[in-house]
């Protein structure tokens, strides 16, 4: 297979090309020797072995494309430019507004097409009562119109802080990949909506249905990740910690991991030339062999109830920095390739940023969050070198954070929109808007100087470049 899709490049390259090639070599040489290797190719995990390059779902995105969770490079930082400097009173102009339902899903881009996931409301029903179903859908980016809708039973959880899903949907070529409440994978063709497989992680492997040692267990989170040909999601169960499927036909490629699970999504990381994932299981730090599901090292990172809910933000200079609330507090890990393997190092720890489910964000040397549990909330900035605090600002409850432009976007639980400019030295705040009126703990999405964005009733998308 490896093999026939080089060649097909091959037969794509300019005449005038294969002509330079040929004066190397005669080109049916070539393929002969692709060919003959491709076997052995094929043999070595379904073409991923421990050498297989890392492929991030969105290797060739653009800042008109937003096909994972967190984006081009899954760190929320985007690629757009020509963000306006500031909004009006009102906030920024509102191209459109739909209701939609519950649900903590973030929205997908992808060539002028939306895609998300929701829980309908149960009709009939009163305040506190969800429907046991949920919805993957497809929108017109435009217009906010739906284009198709796949709906599957779902049955409600303890959601009483909000009903799921909770995951984030993974678009890869033709193919969109989601993971629901109940830790149910499909893949569909993305144009037309059409289921082209599925698995139940509870009823076909013995998956918990939930995780382990949370007091409230409201469903499953983790956003799937793409690696090569396989997509990759989190367990749970003996010695299937993790997952990689095949993204063609959903067929187990490998399962790993004794460790217990969080809603936290895994991250790809590039260590001096290796590609690693990372996972933040309830109560450990854990880097895996994409390829194989090989543990490759392990480090303590424990939370009451295993709610290690944010993502962990890689640096070039091998810096791992992870942030939990619920008791936890954050971790600054430098990793090193050696010839005995990975090896861990904690530089410092620290109470003193505590991200509960918010994005962070890597400026330079410095990491800006969103540090609260369930009391008051602080926009927070962390010195990376050495763990200490380089100031605190308050004004906004949990909020999830999005930098471009030079400028970092924040959106609070209670819908409030913010455009400011941080440094090591403090946060100016431009401006400042109320754009949602639901609990918004969904984190935002940019597309060119879109907005798109969702709170538990509603999904619209705003303007923000210059007027």
């Amino acid at each position: 297979m490896f093999a026939m899709r080089i060649a097909r490049f091959i037969l794509r390259v300019p005449l005038g090309q294969i002509g330079k090639l040929a004066l190397a070599a005669p080109l049916f040489l070539i393929l002969a020797t692709m060919i003959a290797s491709s076997q052995a190719q094929e043999d070595q995990v379904r073409e991923l072995g421990a050498d297989a390059k890392a492929r991030q779902a969105t290797g060739t995105e653009t800042s008109q494309e937003w096909t994972q969770w967190g984006g081009p490079h899954r760190n929320f930082i985007s690629d757009a430019t020509g963000l306006a400097d500031s909004w009006p009173a009102a906030g920024p102009r509102q191209l459109w507004s739909r209701p939609l339902g519950n649900g903590h899903s973030t929205i997908i881009v992808e060539n002028g097409r939306l895609y998300t996931m929701y829980r309908p409301k149960q009709e009939g029903s009163r305040r506190g009562e969800f429907a046991a179903t949920e919805s993957v859908i497809a929108l017109d980016a435009t217009t906010g119109e739906t284009l198709w809708e796949h709906s599957y039973a779902a049955q409600p959880l303890n959601f009483r802080f909000g009903a799921g899903p909770h995951s984030t949907p993974l678009v890869v070529g033709n193919r969109l990949f989601t993971a629901g409440t109940n830790k149910q994978i499909h893949a569909f063709d993305k144009q037309t909506g059409k289921l082209l497989w599925s698995h139940d992680l509870v009823a076909e492997y013995g998956a918990p249905p939930t995780l382990i040692r949370p007091a409230v267990t409201a469903g499953y989170a983790c956003s799937p990740l793409a690696y090569g040909d396989t997509v990759i999601v989190t367990a749970g169960g003996d010695d299937q910690s993790v997952m990689a499927f095949r993204q063609d036909n959903g067929a187990l490629v490998w399962k790993s991991g004794d460790f217990l699970i969080s809603p936290s999504s895994p991250i790809l990381i590039d260590l001096e030339g290796q590609t690693q994932l990372v996972v933040v299981g309830g109560q450990t730090i854990n880097g895996l062999n994409p390829g194989t599901g090989e543990i490759l090292w392990s480090h303590p990172h424990d939370t009451d109830g295993d709610m290690n809910n944010t993502t962990p933000t890689w640096g070039d200079d091998n810096l791992l920095f992870v942030s939990s609330a619920y008791n936890g507090g954050s971790r600054g890990l430098r990793l090193d390739n050696t010839s005995e393997g990975t090896v861990v190092k904690e530089e410092w720890f620290t109470r003193d940023m505590l991200v509960m489910y918010g994005t962070t964000i890597r400026l330079g040397d410095f990491i800006y969050g969103s540090s609260g549990g369930f009391g008051p909330a602080f926009i927070t900035a962390l010195d990376l070198r050495s763990g200490t605090t380089a100031w605190k600002e308050r004004g906004l409850s949990r909020a999830h954070l999005l930098y471009a432009d030079g400028k970092l976007l924040l959106l609070d639980e209670d819908g409030n929109l913010v455009l400011a400019h941080v440094s090591p030295t403090g946060m100016t705040v431009h401006s400042r808007a109320e754009v949602l009126t639901g609990r918004s703990w969904t984190a935002p999405t940019l597309v060119g100087t879109t907005l798109f964005l969702r709170d538990r009733l509603v999904i619209k998308a705003l303007d923000i470049g210059p007027i």
